[in-house]
């Protein structure tokens, strides 16, 4: 019989309507998960948005403070889709008082605050997953396999980007998001943590890196009220840009293989440009979040003039079965959370974890570290 699990999710912006609507969704795409998710509480401080939430999405009660939670016996589990600056003190909090955590990248401001977090989860002996979902595209699967495999040989380099235009309009408001004591490091902790995911989760450990960060647009406008997403501001204050737009890093890997990571916030004409490009000694694999189903593959012992064909993946990759009965039917971002949130209630029902940790967390988190400290020191960081 499957056993009901009361969840609550902490902030209710997009993410945390992505997460509701996830676990909404998951007993559709994984009918044999043993545990069943009832929402049971929303918590949001911006006026009438927990109860726009309940009455959407059919939480049984609303807080104004995430604390409410804490002392809650109906409440088993929390997503965390707060701003960064809430993540350490939420995280922390809510695993010592016995949920289990599903958060939101990046943990924190700093690789201190993801380690307490993790900490607290280790301690507590709860469950945490973290939200890198392009891990869980059925093609960065397949590719996953495929590099493992030695199909391209031994990996010698790679690049990924992560490029886009949420912050490239002048007058795009300044958030939290833009401030370092409440948004961290910027485009880094936006984006450049899940290109770190992306490049660990496929090709190990980085060993060291040396980066260039910039701010392109140094001066926006203060919002007059709450902000939810990317919201534009024109004619209030104007405020210094405190964290970074662009970030390009030079990684050196364990394996000895080098990397190129480069992350912008403003580059105009770019949405959602998600990818990367790996290259061995047999051949190379590239993929692009904006055609999630399909590889671009090459493969042989041509070497010179090898050609590159496009593959689309299917039921035998990844988690795609859960969602298309053949190849060629496309998934999109929503459907990656759901699987995300299936590892979630998976870990919680087995008691052991499945997905993104918060130990991958730490470690985005270090390399984060180390490459607002090479950007300043223009040399050299040692992870």
């Amino acid at each position: 019989m499957r056993k009901t699990l009361g969840v609550a999710v902490a902030g209710f912006g997009w993410m945390g309507r992505v997460h509701a609507q996830s676990y909404l969704r998951v007993l559709h795409h994984f009918p044999d998960l043993s545990v069943r998710p009832e929402l049971v509480a929303v918590a949001d401080e911006v006026p009438g948005r927990a109860e726009e939430a309940a009455e959407r999405y059919g939480f049984a009660t609303v807080a104004k403070d995430w604390r409410d939670l804490l002392g809650d016996p109906t409440v088993q589990a929390v997503s965390i889709g707060a701003p960064n600056f809430l993540h350490r003190e939420m995280g922390v909090e809510l695993a010592r008082a016995g949920k289990h955590i599903w958060i939101e990248k990046p943990v924190g401001l700093t690789a201190t605050d993801a380690r307490a977090v993790a900490a607290a989860v280790r301690e507590s002996g709860v469950q945490g997953t973290v939200g890198f979902n392009y891990r869980n595209a059925p093609a960065v699967a397949a590719a996953r396999e495929l590099i493992a495999a030695g199909e391209i040989g031994t990996v010698t380099h790679a690049r990924f980007r992560l490029f886009s235009d949420y912050a490239a309009h002048p007058e795009g408001a300044l958030s939290w998001r833009f401030e370092r004591s409440r948004g961290g490091s910027g485009v880094l902790g936006d984006l450049a943590s899940h290109g770190v995911d992306l490049l660990r989760h496929l090709l190990g450990e980085i060993e060291s890196l040396v980066a260039d960060t910039a701010v392109f647009v140094p001066m926006r406008a203060r919002p007059t009220g709450a902000t939810a997403g990317h919201t534009r501001a024109s004619g209030g204050e104007l405020g210094t840009v405190e964290n970074e737009d662009y970030v390009a890093a030079n990684l050196r890997l364990a394996s000895g293989a080098r990397a190129v990571l480069e992350a912008s916030r403003v580059a105009v004409g770019e949405q959602n440009s998600y990818g990367f490009e790996v290259h061995g000694t047999r051949g190379a694999v590239a993929w692009d979040f904006r055609r999630m189903g399909e590889l671009a593959l090459s493969v042989g012992d041509d070497f010179q003039d090898q050609p590159t064909r496009i593959v689309r993946v299917g039921p035998g990759h990844g988690e795609y079965a859960a969602f298309q009965p053949g190849s060629g039917n496309a998934m999109g971002y929503d459907d990656l959370k759901v699987i995300e949130a299936w590892h979630f209630l998976r870990s919680i029902a087995d008691g052991r974890p499945y997905g993104a940790t918060l130990d991958d967390a730490v470690r985005s988190a270090e390399a984060l570290d180390a490459m607002a400290v090479s950007a300043e020191s223009r040399a050299w960081v040692t992870i």
